[in-house]
Order: structure tokens, then C-alpha cells, then sequence
């Protein structure tokens, strides 16, 4: 069972300021926040601590690496036993194509965000990749036109 966390006003303009800036100096930090830099860094290695804030890291622009196509692709299982689901996503796990793999409500099972150079890249991860697992059912593909809102950190 995981235990739910209770933030007060200044660890919410903590987390705020750093999920925009997870590069900011302590001391911007703490001015933002209102507090000293000393008690400021103490709240954030707690909430560290805690497991609230799980690391920082940068954010690519895969477009300028060559991965320019986002395909998010809904696949259904076929079939619902929890082996199914387990080797399911490690196989996604090993797929450096897929950058975020859910298992979601409906009418179906998962959720992959797939980045690739084109389309044949993508044709040859469906074919080759995720089309031989027995685990699959059903692939639906969607191809991102553009992206106007993305706060993932």
C-alpha cells in the first residue's frame, strides 16, 4: 500500500519551481519559496527523501537527434492473465522506441508513447518488435501531428 504524502503551501511552490526549472540554484529556490536557502534545501532533501521528487534530468529535443515522428500506440492483450501483462512490459522495457509504456482502463490494455526517426523505423518496430509478441492482440497506431502542450519532466 503506498502512504499518501501531506504537502504544505511551501513544498507545493517547491515542487512547483522545480518541475519548471529542476536546474535552479538553492538560493533561487529559496528566494522564489520564501524561506532561507539553509531551510530551503533541507525541505528539498526531504522531499527527496521521501521519494516525492524522484530525480532531475534534462529534457531532449529528440528532433534535433533525428527522432522526429511520435506514435502513440494502444495494443490490447490477448489475454488477461498477469503473466501476460508482466511479459508485456518487459518487452516494452527493452524497446529504446518506447518512451513511456501504461497500462490503462478501457478497451484496452496499454499505452505507448513511441519515438522514431520514420516511418519505416516505426514500421519495422510494429512488424519486427511489438507484431511477434504472443502477448498481443490488437495494435491501433496514432501518429502526433504537433504537440501543443507537454509539461512531462
Amino acid at each position: 500500500m503506498q502512504v499518501m504524502i501531506q504537502l504544505d503551501d511551501i513544498n507545493d511552490r517547491i515542487l512547483s519551481q522545480l518541475s519548471r526549472d529542476g536546474r535552479m540554484s538553492n538560493v533561487e529556490l529559496a528566494d522564489h519559496v520564501g524561506l532561507s536557502p539553509s531551510a530551503c534545501l533541507r525541505r528539498v532533501q526531504e522531499l527527496e527523501r521521501l521519494g516525492v521528487i524522484k530525480g532531475y534530468r534534462a529534457i531532449i529535443d529528440k528532433s534535433k537527434l533525428g527522432n522526429m515522428m511520435t506514435i502513440f500506440v494502444m495494443v490490447s492483450l490477448s489475454g488477461q492473465l498477469r503473466e501476460d501483462s508482466l511479459a508485456f512490459e518487459r518487452a516494452m522495457d527493452s524497446a529504446p522506441e518506447v518512451t513511456e509504456c501504461h497500462n490503462v482502463t478501457g478497451t484496452v490494455e496499454y499505452l505507448l508513447r513511441v519515438e522514431v526517426a520514420d516511418l519505416s523505423t516505426y514500421k519495422d518496430f510494429h512488424s519486427n518488435r511489438l507484431g511477434i509478441l504472443p502477448q498481443v492482440g490488437a495494435i491501433t497506431s496514432y501518429i502526433c501531428l504537433g504537440t501543443s502542450k507537454d509539461e512531462r519532466g
